[in-house]
C-alpha cells in the first residue's frame, strides 16, 4: 500500500513539476537591456539596446566590436513598432532583462499615458526598471552613445544615476510602478531624471567614442524633469533638483559650499538628511512648515578659519543652514510661481491634518497652492572636522 502511494505522488509530481515546458535557449533571444521611445511626425519611434552576449563575456576578447546594438522601427501604436523590430533583429526580442526605459522630449511634451499603459501592461516586461527624459535630444540619440568603462551603455546611465543620487543628491529613481501609481491620481505632478548628450550626436555611435582618453560624446544627467500629469511641462537643473529632494526627503548625501568670513570658501559634506513636513490650518488658510535636520562634516577649508574653537563651529552650522533655507525658498518659488506644481505632496500634508477642511478646499487647490506659505527650518549639527586640525596648510 505504501509502495502504490510513492508511485502514484511521483507521478502526481512528474505532472504538475513539467520543468522546462516553456524554456527559451539563449541562442534564440536578443537580451534587450534599454528601450527607448519617441514621437516622431505622429508615430512612435522605438529603439531597442541589445546585448551582444560574446562581446561582453569576460572570457572572450571584444575584438574591437560594440557590446550592444540598437535596432529602430516606427508604428502607431508602441506595440506594433515593437513587433516591427522583429523584421530587423536575427532573434527575439527578451525584455525580463529589461532595466532602462528612455522617454524622448517630444513624447514627453505629448504625454505618456499610452506609452506607461503598454510598458505596464505587457506580460515579458519586468515592473522594476527605471524611466527617464532624455533632454534637448531624442530617446534614439540616448540609446546610440557607447559608453566606457560600462560596456553596456544602459548599465553605465543606471549606475551613474543611483551614484548621483546617493552622493550629489540631483537624480532620482523613478521606476514603472511608481509612475502607475502617480498617473492613477488625478492632477498629479510627479519628476523623472532628465539626462542630456554633451558634443556632436553623430559620432557617439561610433567605437572611437570610447577608444580615446577624453570621449568626445558624453551622457550626463541634468537634474529633474516636471510632469503635469503625463506631460512635461519644465526642468529643474542639477542645483534645483538637490534642493527640491532636500524637500522631498531624498537626500542622502550631498556637498555644500559657503563663503568664509574674511577671503575663500569651505566645503561641508552632508552626511545625514531628515525631512519632515506637515500641514497646519492657520487663520482659515492652509500652512506648510517643513523641519529639516543634516549632520554634516568639514570637507575642504580654502580660507584662514580656527575649526578649533566652538564659536567657529556654530558660525558654520548657520551658514549652512541658511545657505540651505536660501536655495529651499527659490525652488519652492519655481514650483509655485512659475510651474504651479505641486510635486512635494503638500495637499496630502493638508488632508492628513484636517480631512474635512480639504474636501472644501482640493477641487480649488490648483488655484490656491501658488499662494500657500511655506516654512522651512534647517537645523544643522556639525560632527567631523577632518584629521587636520588646524584649518589650514601654511604657505
Amino acid at each position: 500500500m505504501k509502495k502504490n502511494t510513492i508511485i502514484i505522488s511521483l507521478i502526481f509530481l512528474m505532472l504538475i513539476l513539467s520543468g522546462c515546458w516553456s524554456k527559451r535557449e539563449l541562442s534564440e533571444l536578443a537580451l534587450v537591456a534599454a528601450f527607448g521611445i519617441d514621437y516622431i511626425d505622429d508615430e512612435f519611434a522605438i529603439s531597442v539596446q541589445v546585448i551582444d552576449p560574446s562581446q561582453v563575456s569576460s572570457k572572450q576578447p571584444s575584438g574591437g566590436k560594440s557590446p550592444v546594438v540598437t535596432y529602430h522601427a516606427n508604428g502607431k501604436t508602441v506595440f506594433e513598432a515593437v513587433r516591427k523590430i522583429l523584421a530587423l533583429s536575427p532573434r527575439k526580442l527578451y525584455f525580463a532583462h529589461l532595466q532602462l526605459v528612455v522617454i524622448g522630449e517630444e513624447l514627453a511634451k505629448n504625454g505618456l499615458r499610452d506609452t506607461v499603459d503598454f510598458l505596464a501592461r505587457d506580460q515579458e516586461i519586468r515592473n522594476d526598471f527605471t524611466l527617464i527624459v532624455s533632454q534637448q535630444a531624442t530617446a534614439k540619440d540616448v540609446l546610440n552613445v557607447l559608453t566606457p568603462i560600462e560596456k553596456v551603455p544602459a548599465n553605465r546611465m543606471l549606475n551613474s544615476l543611483k551614484v548621483t543620487q546617493d552622493a550629489w543628491g540631483s537624480t532620482l529613481d523613478v521606476d514603472i510602478e511608481d509612475l502607475v501609481t502617480d498617473l492613477g491620481v488625478s492632477n498629479q505632478y510627479f519628476v523623472l531624471s532628465a539626462i542630456e548628450v554633451l558634443g556632436d550626436k553623430s559620432l557617439g555611435i561610433d567605437q572611437t567614442n570610447v577608444d580615446r582618453i577624453e570621449t568626445p560624446v558624453k551622457l550626463k544627467f541634468t537634474g529633474l524633469a516636471i510632469f503635469n500629469e503625463d506631460k512635461l511641462v519644465g526642468y529643474m537643473d542639477e542645483y534645483d533638483s538637490k534642493s527640491f529632494n532636500y524637500l522631498n526627503d531624498k537626500i542622502k548625501s550631498t556637498i555644500e559650499i559657503i563663503s568664509c568670513p574674511s577671503d575663500g570658501e569651505l566645503t561641508t559634506e552632508i552626511t545625514q538628511s531628515n525631512t519632515k513636513t506637515k500641514g497646519i490650518i492657520k487663520d482659515g488658510k492652509p500652512t506648510i512648515n517643513v523641519s529639516i535636520d543634516i549632520v554634516q562634516n568639514v570637507a575642504e577649508v580654502k580660507c584662514d578659519i580656527d575649526l578649533t574653537e566652538l564659536k567657529t563651529i556654530d558660525w558654520i552650522n548657520r551658514q549652512t543652514e541658511e545657505h540651505i533655507k536660501k536655495n529651499l525658498d527659490k525652488v519652492l518659488n519655481t514650483l509655485q510661481e512659475n510651474y504651479r506644481a505641486d510635486i512635494l505632496g503638500y495637499g496630502e500634508a493638508i488632508h492628513r491634518t484636517d480631512p474635512k477642511f480639504w474636501k472644501n478646499i482640493k477641487n480649488d487647490w490648483e488655484e490656491i497652492y501658488p499662494g500657500v506659505e511655506v516654512n522651512v527650518k534647517v537645523n544643522a549639527n556639525t560632527q567631523g572636522l577632518g584629521t587636520l586640525q588646524n584649518s589650514k596648510l601654511k604657505e
